[in-house]
């Protein structure tokens, strides 16, 4: 870039500030330098604290969107900021051929508040579910004597964008142009118990995993139900096959429950977790019972995964989660939320349908015969000051940092309400 280019992103005001990009350059500029592999609303966000965000030109937003169920503190948490400073000035980055105090610590974090027994680091939840494909595939090869292992995933799930996630992703849209697609998939109906025993028949001496989100977040906001997770966990049990739970959206505590599987009353054998886990600093992991435990060195690695600076900041997001009690408050304001938006429903039943999640990942469900879209109930929200996001083409997602407060909700339900009623002129 040339230094006049710079010189017209940034001119001097006459206070000696510089004064930001207009949102139409940065417009400009991504459209020419950015690939188009996202379909991005109209604004340009500069800053945050807590729970609302603000954009190039000065107008405040209340974020209910948190980086997609990322930012579990919401924006500029103190707690982050210390460890994001301290750690930077220590030691930021270190292979994994040596050992250092931060991932060892967050280790014993999640073992500790979990069922696992040892977990790896990666970057993102996509990695983590990766991970967790090889690692039930070697637990096939080794432990069960099969050569051509099969996973069952469900219609409607998602579990990220790599060749082998997206073919576990359970949505035909998602691998449209991408064939050929990794071999050893096949879906089955969510919630659906016997289409889950007619494919665990099916595939009788290959099946070695069932791979399933406690709620499917971009399918939907769909939650799983006790009564079928139930059976996948005796079903695996009984074939001595492996539960995979997909908790990248669901857990750290977003469910109202410190993890997703524990609303349905089962334990996982590997579990996911990303997103939420370090608050909007990258970091994913894949945690394991001990008996499935059969990766040894050389089998998996990650560059960047688990690096002290990363382990640090989430460290603190799980520290901090415990001491202002956030786990709660995501249970209370959830309900709170789901309350407000069912009255919703109930004063405009021509355009919306139904309300479901659990904790601080619920969803507002659109009547199919009506003609709003999610995406419109977005923009509209958008213009209102409120962030949304679709999960689907008919459900708003509503997923705010869980330090999201009663007065914050109650705002986030107002705006919600102009939208609608912002529909019927």
């Amino acid at each position: 870039m040339s230094p006049t280019t710079l010189e017209a992103q940034s001119q001097p005001q006459a206070d000696g500030n510089v004064a930001p990009i207009a949102i139409a350059d940065t417009i400009t500029e991504f459209n020419q330098y950015v690939m188009s592999t996202y379909a991005r609303f109209p604004i340009a966000l500069e800053r945050g604290e807590g729970c609302r965000v603000w954009d190039s030109t000065g107008k405040e937003y209340l974020d209910f969107v948190a980086g997609i169920a990322t930012c579990t503190l919401g924006h500029a948490h103190p707690a982050m900021v210390k460890a994001v400073t301290d750690q930077i000035q220590t030691l930021h980055h270190a292979s994994n051929l040596f050992y250092f105090a931060p991932q060892g610590q967050l280790a014993k974090w999640l073992v500790q508040n979990s069922c696992a027994d040892k977990a790896f680091f990666c970057n993102s939840g996509a990695e983590a579910n990766e991970g967790a494909i090889k690692l039930a595939r070697k637990y096939a090869h080794t432990k069960l004597g099969i050569d051509n292992p099969v996973i069952l995933t469900a219609n409607a799930s998602f579990h990220g964008r790599t060749l082998a996630t997206v073919t576990a992703t359970g949505q035909p849209k998602y691998h449209k142009n991408f064939a050929p697609l990794v071999s050893g998939f096949d879906y089955i109906p969510y919630n659906d118990i016997a289409a889950l025993e007619a494919a665990v028949q099916k595939y009788e001496g290959r099946l070695c995993a069932i791979m399933l989100e406690p709620l499917q977040g971009e399918g939907g906001v769909n939650p799983g139900d006790r009564a079928y997770f139930s059976r996948v966990r005796e079903i695996c049990d009984q074939k001595k096959i492996l539960l995979i739970i997909d908790e990248v959206q669901v857990g750290m505590g977003r469910s109202g429950m410190l993890w997703g599987y524990e609303n349905l009353g089962i334990q996982p054998d590997i579990f996911t977790s990303a997103k939420g886990l370090g608050g909007g600093i990258p970091i994913g992991a894949m945690m394991c019972k001990a008996h499935c435990d059969v990766f040894e060195a050389g089998d998996h690695a990650s560059t960047f995964g688990g690096n002290p600076f990363a382990c640090a900041v989430a460290l603190s997001v799980c520290d901090t989660m415990v001491s202002e009690n956030l786990i709660a408050n995501a249970r209370e304001r959830g309900q709170q939320l789901r309350t407000g938006l069912q009255a919703l429903c109930d004063r405009y039943p021509q355009h919306l349908a139904s309300v479901r999640g659990w904790g601080l990942i619920d969803g507002l469900v659109l009547q199919e015969a009506s003609n709003i879209q999610a995406r419109d109930v977005v923009a509209a929200g958008i213009e209102n000051g409120l962030l949304l996001v679709p999960a689907g083409v008919k459900v708003v997602r509503f997923v705010p940092p869980l330090t999201v407060s009663a007065a914050e909700v109650d705002q986030a339900l107002a705006i919600v309400e102009k939208a609608i009623a912002g529909f019927e002129s």
